[in-house]
């Protein structure tokens, strides 16, 4: 493989959902806009969003997909012509781990996104311009209620799980406390409660990479985007996607060519893939999205008040959290934070640390172990797991117990 292609996200042998469309959906009209937590409103909202597999007649077989924060809607199947499937093909599908033969599945762009959903990218209908730094300050809970409304938009009431990773995690973690009603399960995978400073510190610097790039014009970009300040951002968050062990396996010290002279430019081959990166960023994301979607997960504190829980405990659902051992990103710890905070409320929680050598990119990719584990939880009839990783229960009381794969 040339160092300047990412990893393959592998694919189960199989036809997969095949070719798959992206539709569109208006779900906030000025007769019924979107109240912000922040305090903004939204008279306009428009969600990019794909289906997969079929609603069964008791609307009981629903999956939503909670993308990340780079992801859109396409996370399955190919778009007529391409020839690279969506971002999480590997897991959805039939036969896959979120089984399309059994479940209805839905995937849609999140609220702020740059991939056919409302966003700071958009034209402000009332102005006829790009809203810029003008749309509003956005929140986790904005984009759960945004998920809402393009269910009921789909006639979905309920759902069998909530799964998403990393900031999807997030949104199904507040998915569950804000409206556990709504949904049986959740899946929140290399997920956190609550970014650590360093967390902070790491999105910072590539939002100000996009803010001190004079091609940000204070967000009235046009014509010429703060391309370089994008591409900076994606390259430092890159490096905190893998692990140090996954750069030594997959680069080490190579050189790009040995007849390269000593100097500034690109001669090692991790930064090439670096480049790599930050360059195929380009073509799909805007930076206008990027700071604000950021800024989200830095303000995402779900049980930092009191009572966070008592909705859930009230209406319970049943939780599988999994972690990668590798993941600093989001390492273990962040899950076990979850799980800590659920178990004390005495819900149901099932929890896995998987071993991988990919760091927090592990959950986008082709792991058996991983994927059986969610396999499990999702199809199992009465439980939320199969009987050997299921949490048992003592006298109405919840034993939750971790297991290392």
């Amino acid at each position: 493989m040339s160092p300047r292609q990412p990893a393959p996200r592998t694919s189960p042998e199989g036809p997969g959902v095949g070719t798959v469309e992206t539709l569109y959906a208006t779900v906030a009209t000025p007769d019924d806009p979107l109240h912000l937590v922040a305090g903004g409103r939204l008279d306009h909202v428009t969600v990019a969003y794909e289906t997969y597999g079929e609603l069964n007649e008791s609307r009981d077989n629903a999956i939503y997909i909670c993308h990340a924060l780079t992801g859109d809607a396409h996370a399955a199947g190919l778009h007529p012509g391409a020839d690279r499937p969506g971002w999480w093909d590997n897991i959805v599908g039939p036969g896959r781990a979120i089984d399309t033969n059994r479940f209805f599945v839905i995937s849609s762009n999140l609220l702020g996104g740059c991939s056919g959903t409302t966003g700071p990218a958009s034209i402000n209908p009332d102005t006829g311009k790009r809203w810029g730094l003008d749309f509003p300050q956005i929140d986790m809970h904005d984009f759960v209620e945004v998920h809402l409304r393009l269910a009921k938009h789909l006639g979905v009431e309920h759902f069998h799980a909530v799964v998403g990773g990393s900031m999807g995690g997030m949104q199904a973690l507040d998915w569950s406390l804000t409206h556990p009603s709504t949904l049986d399960n959740a899946v929140i995978i290399a997920s956190s409660s609550g970014l650590t400073a360093q967390n902070i510190a790491f999105s910072a610097v590539g939002r100000e990479a996009i803010l001190r790039d004079p091609a940000f014009a204070e967000g009235d970009y046009h014509d010429v985007r703060p391309d370089t300040g994008l591409s900076i951002a994606r390259m430092l968050a890159h490096i905190t996607y893998l692990s140090e062990d996954a750069f030594a396996e997959k680069f080490g010290r190579a050189r790009q060519s040995e007849s390269v002279e000593r100097g500034f430019g690109i001669n090692f081959a991790v930064e090439s893939y670096l480049d790599h990166q930050g360059e195929a960023f380009l073509t799909r994301f805007d930076p206008l999205s990027y700071i604000y979607l950021t800024r989200v997960m830095d303000y995402f504190d779900p049980f930092g008040q009191p009572g966070a829980t008592d909705d859930l405990v009230a209406d319970p659902v049943n939780f599988l959290i999994v972690c990668f051992d590798t993941d600093w990103r989001f390492s273990p710890a962040h899950s076990r934070r979850i799980v800590r905070h659920l178990e004390g409320a005495g819900l149901p929680v099932s929890f896995a640390t998987i071993a991988s050598s990919w760091g927090h990119d592990s959950f986008l990719m082709k792991l058996d172990p991983y994927h059986d584990l969610v396999s499990a939880f999702l199809t199992a009839s009465r439980l939320p797991m199969a009987a050997s990783h299921r949490a048992p229960h003592f006298d109405g009381h919840l034993c939750t117990r971790e297991t290392t794969l």
